[in-house]
């Protein structure tokens, strides 16, 4: 499956302006410096094994083309996510993000490109492939839930860990005729406000997507920026064309809604830097350098988006969201993680 959307991004031919991804590049440099000298004595950050495996991708991928042969500070947290490996395939630390913490997890340990950890990353694809929600739990094809997955604490799957677990499968190249993309692809396309091949009676027809078929966090069932980034690319992952209908709606969503100065669609900043990570992944897997917004003016969005990164990064390299606390983004482990991310999939070709 990785090769579908990476071959796209191939394709773009404008890259960010040259001083401004050299401006990105040292923001990149001092972002994983304050990681570094925040990580704990076992490789840990947070004491957590989903923000230790987000810290550890942003090292691997970034442009210093870090690896195992670098030190401690990429083998520690390596052994740390290691240590939480659990008898059912899991790679958590807690029973409440199983499934968060797995897929980023395999995300981490296959950029290390080391190959004694393929089994552990099988186990962890088993893990995420049982958690979806199927017959095996008693779901007929017909339930709003069929082919989700959540956080893997209770039967509520959402399109937010639908995504990172879709793009953990993705990213470790599980077989592309493996039955879990196309029972993904049905609960995919129930989050997404398109009537057209929504078959749930609450969807809309901006073809934007929300967290889950019929709800919000946020209320009613309105778009919003960083599920409809996920819904994109989730489609991608699970192997649907560019130019399908479903594909073409959530782009001309984000057309419609295009800014980097908050998470449209969402009060508060809310979810801010789940939205930036999941804005850079989509919009690099979608192939296309530029966005041309509805008001018919084109954006580079690498250029868009280093220059919002750099702007609002503080002084000690950092990152946080200083306006809203919910999901964890007033900790700047995970803000911090999650920028590098961001910049590294806009950075590198």
């Amino acid at each position: 499956m990785l090769l579908i959307f990476t071959g796209m991004a191939a394709q773009a031919e404008e890259e960010m302006e040259a001083t401004l991804k050299d401006k990105a590049g040292r923001a990149v440099d001092a972002g994983l410096h304050f990681l570094r000298q925040e990580q704990a004595d076992d490789g840990s950050w947070s004491n957590s094994v989903g923000i230790t495996a987000l810290a550890l991708r942003g090292f691997l991928e970034s442009h210093r083309g870090y690896n195992e042969e670098d030190g401690a500070f990429i083998t520690r947290p390596v052994k740390f996510i290691l240590n939480h490996v659990n008898e059912d395939g899991s790679i958590s630390e807690t029973n409440q993000n199983r499934s968060y913490n797995t897929a980023v997890a395999i995300v981490a340990l296959q950029a290390t490109g080391n190959p004694a950890y393929q089994d552990v990353i099988r186990g962890a694809q088993d893990f995420l492939r049982n958690l979806q929600i199927d017959e095996g739990e008693g779901y007929a094809p017909e339930h709003k839930y069929y082919g989700g997955i959540g956080y893997g604490g209770d039967e509520r799957p959402d399109m937010a860990n639908q995504y990172l677990a879709l793009e953990a499968l993705a990213r470790s190249q599980l077989s592309a005729d493996d039955p879990v993309w196309e029972k993904a692809l049905t609960f995919i396309t129930r989050s997404q406000n398109r009537s057209e091949s929504n078959d749930q009676e609450w969807a809309g027809n901006d073809g934007g997507f929300i967290y889950a078929p019929g709800f919000s966090p946020h209320g009613g069932t309105d778009s919003y920026g960083g599920i409809t980034h996920a819904g994109l690319i989730s489609l991608l992952f699970a192997g649907v064309d560019k130019q399908d209908p479903r594909i073409q709606a959530a782009y001309d969503w984000i057309r419609a809604n295009y800014t980097l100065d908050e998470n449209p669609g969402a009060p508060d900043y809310q979810g801010l830097f789940f939205y930036y990570s999941a804005f850079a992944k989509s919009m690099k897997a979608f192939g296309d350098p530029t966005v041309t917004d509805t008001n018919g003016v084109v954006h580079n969005w690498r250029n868009d988006l280093a220059s919002k990164l750099i702007s609002i990064q503080r002084d000690d390299g950092s990152w946080a969201n200083e306006r809203s606390s919910r999901w964890w983004e007033q900790n700047p482990h995970l803000c911090t993680a999650r920028s590098v991310i961001a910049l590294n999939q806009a950075i590198n070709p």
